[in-house]
């Protein structure tokens, strides 16, 4: 160090020198002159301090101690890790039905229900007109009784011995013909009120009273009726994942618009691929929710695989070098605590998590901020993470 110390001597002789030159340098052009003489003079000082402190440094390492660099880490253990496929699908329900009339359909008289109303299996939904239906049946009725009384004409005449069995007989059929008659057109007058065949949630009433219903939603107005206490998550799922989605994988159902998340299985696996978009589908069970409703979106994850008992780092503080994969965990020795380069085995990658399968153990401190460009036994200071 004290070649270092003559050197500045130096410096500061050749600057007072300089400063006791010539008079002209107290003119402005020589005052420029005399700046860039004494920079270049310093460049060149510089230069030969510089050579000069590595070449003590190299005899004497003593003499420049290493920095500590200050990285976090963190202390591993052990913990069970699954992989997922992400897809995005839907809400399905089992069972989604159009009220349908028992018949031909007619002009709505009346309307018992509105748009999100809960209905039972049987309930009265809307009444058809039955005006056509009432008189053919107050005819029927007259025509019914006016065989009736032949009939019993014929019948009080069989017992004195007046007429003959046929026209008993044909009497008493004349009476049955009637009653069927009757009841035939009580049943189309029966039809005109239209029931909900099962129970459900009215999800679209777009009928109106006036209007002529048929049931079919294309032709008109329709009530649609969804059992929303039998509802399924469906999902497209890619055919290279055939053989490991099976019935009975666990699947996370995620539905972002009610923030909820819940944890169900596989039911169904399609095993027919679709040709144009190279995909089956799946579809898994949900509980009966009020919040949940059909078409609501749902991100489905279904694990595909999982360890128990690995290790997971950051898929970033896995690095790479001619001799592989390796991650840098912090050792202490003697007293001080140094980067060490430690090889693994990675295994499968979710999100940012990489699962590794060897080279790690419990109690090992990754370093997971401020590796990057450590090397192998550089001296660190540490901050958990």
């Amino acid at each position: 160090m004290n070649i270092v110390k003559h050197i500045t001597v130096a410096v500061s002789l050749i600057i007072l020198a300089s400063c006791g030159g010539e008079k002209t340098g107290n003119t402005l052009a020589g005052k420029k002159a005399k700046l860039e003489q004494l920079k270049k003079q310093q460049e060149d000082i510089n230069k030969q301090v510089a050579d000069l402190q590595a070449e003590i440094i190299k005899l004497d390492p003593s003499a420049n101690p290493e920095k500590a660099k200050l990285v976090a880490v963190k202390t591993l253990s052990t913990e069970d890790f699954q992989h997922y496929i992400n897809l995005q699908g839907k809400i399905d329900a089992e069972n989604i039905a159009y009220v349908t009339p028992r018949n031909q359909g007619g002009q709505v008289k009346a309307l018992y229900v509105k748009q999100g109303d809960y209905v039972k299996k049987g309930q009265l939904l809307l009444k058809l007109d039955d005006a056509i239906y009432q008189t053919q049946l107050n005819q029927a009725h007259t025509q019914l009784k006016y065989a009736q009384d032949i009939y019993q004409r014929r019948n009080n005449l069989w017992k004195e011995n007046i007429g003959t069995e046929v026209e008993l007989t044909t009497a008493k059929n004349n009476v049955d013909q009637a009653q069927h008659q009757v009841d035939l057109i009580k049943e189309q007058l029966g039809y005109t009120n239209v029931y909900a065949e099962m129970s459900g949630v009215a999800d679209e009433v777009t009928i109106k009273v006036g209007e002529t219903f048929t049931g079919n939603p294309v032709a008109g107005g329709y009530i649609k009726l969804v059992n929303t206490s039998d509802l399924k998550a469906t999902a497209q799922v890619p055919d290279n994942y055939l053989d490991k989605v099976k019935v009975g994988s666990t699947v996370k159902v995620i539905l972002p618009d009610i923030n909820d998340t819940l944890t169900s299985k596989i039911t169904t696996a399609g095993k027919v691929i679709d040709p144009n978009s190279r995909t089956f589908q799946v579809e898994a069970k949900l509980p009966s929710n009020a919040n949940f409703k059909p078409n609501q979106l749902a991100l489905i994850r279904i694990m595909d695989y999982a360890a128990n008992n690995t290790f997971t780092i950051p898929v970033n503080t896995l690095q790479t070098d001619e001799q592989g994969k390796y991650v840098l965990v912090a050792v202490t020795e003697n007293g001080k605590t140094y980067a060490r380069k430690k090889r693994v085995e990675a295994g499968q990658l979710y999100q940012d998590q990489l699962e590794i399968k060897s080279g790690l153990a419990a109690g090992d401190i990754l370093i997971t901020d401020g590796f990057q460009n450590l090397y192998d036994g550089q001296l660190i200071t540490t901050s958990a993470s």
